[in-house]
């Protein structure tokens, strides 16, 4: 008996030792796993993620993976091609020229002043939290419409959004922000108006106040006060709709609805310490999130004032559309 007691006892102890030499060659072995994965992925998903930022095709039903989101990224949301103009196009001096000048109707002053820029709490790439000192500018109160944008094609000669037929905007759409057009055609648009698109650090005050609200309501999320992918509403809706969505400055809909391209080249925020290789003079800013805002991580708002998207100048989709900006002379 006793001998058959050490025998199971020298069994064990032998049984024991094997399992601590596979636990330690796996202590050795899963980092040099993980590291294969994860080059593996990056291998696989690169052009994934640069057909995103060129070419993103948004899924109607990725909206019922929205809830999924936020139960990680928060009640904040989301943490993480014909570029040139056609001939004929009416640039700045042949507005002046033909006496097509902007005029400050729908549109509201900035004034200068400082006020804080970008977050620490969520993507390195809106961090940090610094402020910004800008001059006086003017900036439409509503994105630009079908209607606005009607009025550019038919003087200009310029090529009518993908969406539209024959040279005419859907029926009934009038007075919703245009969409499918590229960082070029809402510039275009802006120097055929003798405006400009808005610098990203203008877009952000005017959004967020001098006070630098999270949203352009308040630093409270609340679903009814703009087109955000929550809603369940499949679509643009016409510009001012909310009026409780508002930001400091009278803005209307600079969350949600639509994406708004900005003239800023996608780079770090000044005193960051974010690397990223898509920084650099390749892909343009967009901001305020959309009725859509869906992309590679899935679905995710992205309400957020600070928030950034950048994608190709040469990207358009049904999420897509922009306001102008003015000079304070």
């Amino acid at each position: 008996m006793k001998n058959l007691e050490k025998l199971l006892l020298i069994s064990s102890r032998i049984y024991l030792g094997k399992q601590i030499k596979i636990m330690r060659r796996l202590i050795y072995i899963l980092p040099l796993i993980f590291q294969v994965m994860l080059f593996y992925n990056a291998y696989v998903y690169a052009n994934t993620c640069i057909d995103c930022h060129t070419n993103p095709k948004y899924k109607k039903e990725d909206i019922e993976k929205l809830k999924k989101c936020l139960t990680c990224h928060g009640i904040a949301g989301h943490p993480y091609k014909d570029a040139a103009p056609r001939k004929g196009v009416i640039g700045v001096a042949e507005a002046a020229e033909k006496d097509i000048i902007s005029d400050l109707k729908d549109m509201v002053l900035i004034p200068a002043g400082e006020f804080p820029m970008g977050t620490d709490d969520r993507l390195r790439d809106e961090k940090p939290l610094h402020v910004v000192y800008i001059r006086a500018f003017y900036i439409d109160r509503f994105e630009v419409t079908n209607e606005d944008y009607k009025k550019f094609t038919s003087a200009s000669g310029y090529y009518a959004p993908d969406n539209w037929e024959y040279g005419r905007y859907p029926s009934g759409k009038g007075k919703h922000p245009v969409i499918f057009v590229n960082w070029n055609d809402a510039d275009a648009y802006c120097k055929w108006r003798g405006k400009r698109l808005p610098r990203e650090r203008e877009w952000e005050k005017a959004a967020r106040g001098a006070d630098g609200l999270i949203y352009p309501w308040g630093n409270k999320w609340d679903m009814n006060k703009s087109n955000n992918p929550l809603r369940g509403y499949e679509g643009t809706m016409e510009v001012g709709s909310f009026e409780a969505g508002k930001s400091p400055y009278g803005l209307y809909d600079m969350s949600g609805n639509v994406w708004e391209w900005v003239d800023d080249y996608y780079l770090s925020h000044p005193g960051s310490d974010a690397v990223s290789p898509e920084f650099g003079q390749k892909y343009r800013i967009l901001k305020g999130g959309s009725w859509m805002d869906c992309s590679f991580y899935t679905c995710g708002i992205s309400a957020p004032v600070f928030n950034r998207s950048f994608f190709d100048p040469s990207t358009k989709n049904d999420s897509f559309g922009f306001r102008c900006a003015l000079d304070v002379k």
